[in-house]
């Protein structure tokens, strides 16, 4: 792992990522070649800036499908889909740019065989790392100190070996004084220092879990352990890097207090400002089409007199309320009874509102809550205050997910399907958490292009 503006990389996909840039490089300077060859004029010369745009249209377009995500477990199939479908929106993304700036264009030759040698290229690049990214050689060798509640957590979230895409858990060191919540199997047994059984078995990295420490920190190990160059994190820090998240069964206050993080700056506020400003226009100035199309749909199956928009009082930063603006995907008559979840298969649901809600349409008008500044365009999902009011009594940390503002889009929606009960609220909150804590450009830029996604593929929609 490498930390790059207060965000976790993998090293194998940053360097996947950077390998397949050059690879699209280098299918310009080849197609290039081949089409000079073809067409016997030997005049031109390698459009080096018409190349970089060309591969980092493609690099962003695999990031949109999610290509360079640790937690894909597709294998190489589902993987050429979605390499396809980023192409056809490298290839859109690519036209609209060279119809702009014309005198960048690489001309419809160049440009078709680029595309069929990169695509070549990065399959072969794509089958290889497949094979390799699971080999133990390119995993950290992790060990767990402790092996009680907190040690018992790490192991319910990684049940399965795919769980362990970047590191492989070797098992648990039992520490005197505390009951062991882990079962037998998990137990490592040795004689001797822990300092030279972590040695010995090629340890890249103990994670601290213990329960009580207060009474059983074996700080002198963990000091030799850790001048002698071998990585010691807290298991917390161990969760938000390796899933994305903030535990909340394993939080405490005074984690959230000394941690990096929960920043909000007036620097931070500006752009992050600007970055909606700018987002919710390009938005709305290319979707509008579909905006009024959905409005034609719901008005022929509902009736002329229908309404289209649909108006909700939701809490937003720092508890305020606000009414968010929807377009219609449920009966007029759907709430009289009260609020209530949204649940599979509701039948309040109109036809329209299937379709609508499946590709994420009925959020396009809350641009205009983003224009107004009631909202960001990523950030946790804003809530009915209805919900707001049970869920902060029955779950710990739950207001902290109002510190910044609500989002059309969020980091809980790319990494947890769409929930109706507690539980799946307290499992979203540990993913909102982690945007509260990490959120920065880079992140927005992240999670706005892998709703592309969430959108193509319908996760988490209901």
């Amino acid at each position: 792992m490498i930390r790059l503006f207060n965000q976790y990389f993998r090293v194998p996909y940053l360097l996947l990522a950077i390998l397949e840039f050059f690879i699209a490089l280098l299918a310009v300077n080849i197609a290039t070649s081949v089409r000079m060859e073809m067409t016997g004029w030997h005049g031109i010369s390698l459009p080096s800036i018409s190349a970089l745009f060309f591969g980092t249209a493609l690099v962003l377009g695999m990031m949109s499908m999610g290509l360079y995500q640790s937690r894909s477990r597709e294998g190489l199939e589902g993987v050429i889909v979605r390499m396809v479908l980023s192409y056809v929106a490298s290839t859109v993304a690519l036209s609209v740019f060279f119809y702009m700036f014309p005198t960048m264009y690489l001309g419809r030759g160049v440009l078709g065989f680029a595309l069929v040698f990169s695509f070549f290229g990065m399959t072969l690049t794509r089958t290889l790392f497949l094979r390799l990214v699971d080999e133990q050689l390119l995993k950290r060798q992790v060990l767990v100190l402790g092996a009680g509640k907190r040690a018992a957590n790490i192991f319910r979230a990684v049940r399965r070996k795919t769980d362990q895409r970047g590191f492989n858990l070797l098992g648990c060191v039992h520490v005197s004084g505390e009951r062991d919540d882990v079962s037998v199997e998990r137990l490592l047994k040795f004689e001797g220092a822990l300092k030279e059984y972590v040695i010995s078995q090629g340890v890249d990295e103990i994670v601290v879990a213990i329960d009580d420490r207060r009474q059983n920190y074996p700080l002198d190990e963990l000091l030799d352990i850790k001048l002698g160059g071998i990585e010691v994190v807290d298991v917390l820090t161990f969760f938000e890097r390796e899933m994305g998240k903030v535990d909340t069964d394993l939080l405490r206050p005074g984690w959230i207090i000394y941690s990096d993080g929960f920043n909000r700056g007036v620097l931070r506020s500006m752009v992050e400002r600007i970055f909606d400003l700018v987002a919710s226009f390009a938005i709305l100035l290319v979707l509008w089409p579909v905006m009024c199309l959905t409005i034609l749909l719901i008005r022929l199956e509902s009736g002329a007199g229908a309404t289209f928009f649909y108006k909700q009082t939701r809490v937003g930063l720092d508890g305020e309320v606000f009414d968010v603006l929807k377009f219609r995907s449920m009966r007029e008559d759907a709430e009289t009874a009260g609020a209530v979840w949204a649940q599979e298969n509701d039948t309040r649901i109109t036809r329209v509102g299937a379709f609508i809600r499946k590709y994420r349409i009925d959020e396009l008008p809350q641009c205009l809550n983003v224009l107004k500044g009631d909202m960001s365009f990523v950030g946790p999902r804003p809530e009915r205050p209805e919900f707001v009011g049970q869920l902060e009594d029955k779950i710990p940390y739950y207001r902290e997910r109002h510190r910044v503002k609500p989002g059309i889009t969020g980091w809980a929606q790319l990494c947890y399907p769409y929930g109706s009960t507690d539980e799946d609220a307290k499992q979203k909150l540990q993913y909102d958490l982690y945007y509260v804590k990490n959120h920065n450009l880079l992140l927005d830029l992240t999670i706005l292009i892998q709703t592309v996604e969430v959108v193509l593929f319908g996760k988490g929609a209901r």
